[in-house]
């Protein structure tokens, strides 16, 4: 794994909209997502190649802003074996 993404975003469908697009505009997998508060808060977990998981963040924070408030945005380059074992 190069790089993970992870955003979190309060409202399901903001979330969803968001990784639409995060997955069609660079070359990521979902990894995690977790609900909180009946979906009113989702963290969503990709990974990929550096790039591609910055770019899809980018695009997926624009998407989410839209319909919700994106309350966290990262991304880890070269993430920790231990990182791993946490989110799987």
């Amino acid at each position: 794994m190069d790089a993970i993404g992870l955003i979190e975003i309060q409202s399901l469908v903001a979330a969803i909209e968001a990784l639409d697009q995060m997955c069609k505009t660079s070359g990521v997998k979902l990894v995690h997502i977790e609900r909180r508060l009946g979906g009113r808060m989702v963290s969503l977990v990709v990974e990929g190649d550096v790039s591609s998981v910055t770019c899809a963040l980018e695009r997926g924070k624009e998407a989410a802003q839209r319909l919700g408030k994106v309350k966290g945005c990262e991304v880890i380059a070269r993430p920790h074996e231990e990182i791993q074992k946490f989110l799987k």
